[in-house]
């Protein structure tokens, strides 16, 4: 697929003043300034996260009430339910908030829906459990901002409500709980927006102790997962809650590390987002998320490994599901859709698993970068997840598609959705004429982000330590990425591992390898290249105590192709 180099505009001026000023690389100061770091301070500060630096928890609007209330709950020996998503955020949370409420000697009962009977937020099933524990406070953790009839029907039955959340209020049309800490409502004026519920449930923690550090493991577990800003309190909360997951004291995270085969490594926001947030998650995906958060919660070794073994079986199950419903849908694809006319994919089947539904629309966006919406059948019903493009608003596309649906809601990126079998061609043809009316070719092609264009010569192990300086990386703060043109190959590209591709390339001075993990398929292309532009992450790689840098390949350019051998 054809992607957009979108490098980014170096100012001089400021790129030397910054250099000077931190005493880095004029190539360093450019991606700080690129990513609105250009103030001296302000960037020492980005590159040194201090959890002193956090922002004091009160300025968050109903912070007082909570601790008010939570102290009347100890004076009354109130029983105090909680109801928290089957997310990884929500099961962090709702972890961190069980352990603070029984160190004040409250008796406190947790609640996970199940992702497939019962569907995000405060179901029927999650109000009768408040009731049946004659709870009188009752806490949403990672939900209940929509929740307006679930919260009235609590306070018919004189339970008190407190929502923490860190989703957008619709229309900042608040329920009528006793208390909201939500960053995002209108009338707080907490300086950062973009905590995740898990750093919300922090602030509460640092409200009620003053203290910092005891929970930061799974705070940043949480935060990375969710995956929220790397920017402001995130990136505090990240940056040290990492070195406590790489070091764990926690007994269900010591083996869930073990399980995963990442005992005694450095963990990173990757090892987060590809190994364990989605072994946390694969409970509530294809059974229960109980044992996720009771993983996060025990005390005994013999107990964690078995839950992790556990999650680690629920995952491989997840992993073949979605195998087999990405394979099933790549199916559709080749016989329903025609990508002229179909700017959204639209699938639907019966006995598809809609645990994983999310995930395979996801990877179709990946695939073949034009939003999807996968649909799972039962009877005369359907339940959907939808993935979307930058350019492509899913919110706003399923409003005007809203007399098709029973039900919707989500964001830009990301959706769920109900929708009546007979409804589904119409639904489809109307989502594809808004996205074709809204959509030019170009905003069917994926742009990569470049930070600089460089020359190989710039490339040593100071810089790839510079760039190191601004770990941990994720959503609003990406790896660095450069770009070299008019490189040659040097030998023969081989195949390592199952689809990547490795290659030595020079500039007629500095040659280095390259490696692109799953572009098997350009072999031909490499080969043939009169010359290459490369797009890439540096990275310094070990072999025998010797360590060299290796460019991981974002993509590839080829230019003028001759038969290999013939230079």
């Amino acid at each position: 697929m054809y992607k957009i180099w979108q490098v980014a505009n170096i100012d001089l001026d400021k790129q030397l003043i910054l250099s000077k000023e931190l005493g880095i690389s004029k190539i360093f100061a450019s991606i700080l300034i690129n990513r609105g770091l250009a103030n001296a301070s302000q960037a020492f500060k980005f590159l040194n996260p201090d959890l002193s630096d956090l922002i004091d928890p009160f300025k968050l609007k109903d912070m007082h009430k909570v601790v008010t209330r939570i102290k009347k709950a100890c004076q009354n020996k109130e029983h105090i339910a909680i109801i928290a998503d089957y997310d990884v955020d929500g099961l962090t949370s709702c972890a961190i908030l069980k352990s603070i409420l029984e160190k004040l000697k409250l008796e406190v009962s947790c609640y996970i829906p199940n992702r497939i009977l019962e569907g995000y937020g405060l179901s029927i099933a999650a109000l009768n459990h408040c009731l049946a524990k004659g709870a009188k406070l009752v806490f949403a953790v990672d939900c209940g901002i929509t929740n307006h009839k679930e919260i009235d029907f609590l306070k018919s039955h004189n339970i008190d409500t407190i929502i923490i959340d860190h989703h957008q209020p619709k229309d900042n049309n608040l329920p009528a709980a006793f208390a909201i800490i939500d960053p995002k409502r209108s009338d707080c004026a907490y300086p950062y927006k973009e905590l995740a519920t898990v750093g919300l449930v922090h602030k509460l923690f640092e409200a009620l102790s003053q203290e910092r550090e005891i929970y930061l493991d799974l705070v940043s577990l949480g935060t990375v997962a969710d995956v929220v800003p790397l920017d402001g309190e995130n990136r505090i909360f990240v940056k040290e809650g990492l070195k406590h997951i790489s070091f764990p004291k926690r007994t269900g995270l010591k083996a869930l590390l073990e399980a995963s085969g990442l005992a005694g490594k450095t963990i990173s926001t990757e090892y987060i987002n590809f190994i364990l947030g989605p072994r946390i998650n694969a409970a509530g995906r294809v059974r229960t998320a109980h044992d996720s958060l009771q993983l996060l919660l025990t005390d005994s070794e013999e107990e964690a490994n078995i839950l992790a073994e556990k999650l680690n079986s629920d995952n491989r199950n997840r992993q073949a599901i979605e195998e087999r419903i990405l394979k099933e849908a790549l199916a559709k694809i080749d016989k329903e859709i025609n990508f002229k006319d179909h700017y959204v994919i639209v699938l639907s089947a019966t006995g598809w698993h809609q645990g994983v539904l999310g995930i395979v629309a996801a990877k179709l966006v990946d695939r073949f970068y034009r939003p999807a919406i996968i649909i799972s059948l039962e009877k005369d019903m359907g339940r959907g997840s939808a993935r979307s493009i930058h350019s492509f608003h899913m919110f706003d596309a399923l409003t005007q598609c809203s007399r098709y649906l029973e039900g919707f809601g989500g964001h830009k990126f990301a959706a769920g959705i109900t929708i009546n079998k007979n409804n589904i061609e119409q639904f489809k043809s109307q989502i594809n004429a808004i996205a074709k009316n809204l959509l030019k070719p170009e905003d069917l092609m994926p742009v990569i982000e470049i930070d600089a264009e460089i020359q190989l010569s710039d490339l040593n192990q100071d810089l790839v330590a510079e760039l190191e300086a601004l770990s941990p990386f994720g959503k609003g703060n990406p790896e660095p990425i450069f770009c070299a043109k008019n490189l040659r190959l040097k030998g023969k590209p081989i195949i390592v591992g199952r689809n990547s591709l490795k290659f030595w390339v020079t500039d007629g001075r500095n040659f280095f390898q390259a490696i692109g993990f799953g572009m098997v398929n350009c072999m031909d292309l490499v080969s043939d290249a009169q010359s290459l532009d490369l797009c890439f992450t540096p990275r310094l790689d070990s072999w025998q105590g010797e360590e060299s840098i290796v460019l991981e390949l974002e993509d590839i350019r080829f230019n003028e192709h001759v038969t290999y051998g013939t230079k």
